[in-house]
C-alpha cells in the first residue's frame, strides 16, 4: 500500500499529492493522511471523480483516506 502523509500541509498540496499518487499507482491501494476536513472532502471528490472507491476514518482530529 502506498502512503501519502499530507498532514499539516496547506491547500492545495494534499490534493496535489493525492492526485500524483493515484496517477502513479493506478492499481494499488493508497492511504492518504490529512489534517483538515476540507482537505478530506477535496481528496474524496477527486477519488470519486476518477472512479475510485474511497473509505474514510477519523483519527482524533485527523483523517485517513483509503483509495482503491
Amino acid at each position: 500500500m502506498v502512503e501519502v502523509d499530507a498532514r499539516g500541509l496547506s491547500c492545495p498540496e494534499p490534493l496535489m499529492m493525492a492526485m500524483e499518487a493515484v496517477k502513479k499507482n493506478p492499481k494499488e491501494k493508497i492511504k492518504i493522511l490529512v489534517s483538515e476536513p476540507h482537505q478530506k472532502m477535496n481528496v474524496e471528490k477527486y477519488a470519486k471523480s476518477q472512479g475510485k472507491k474511497i473509505s474514510v476514518r477519523q483519527l482524533g482530529s485527523e483523517f485517513e483516506l483509503i483509495v482503491e
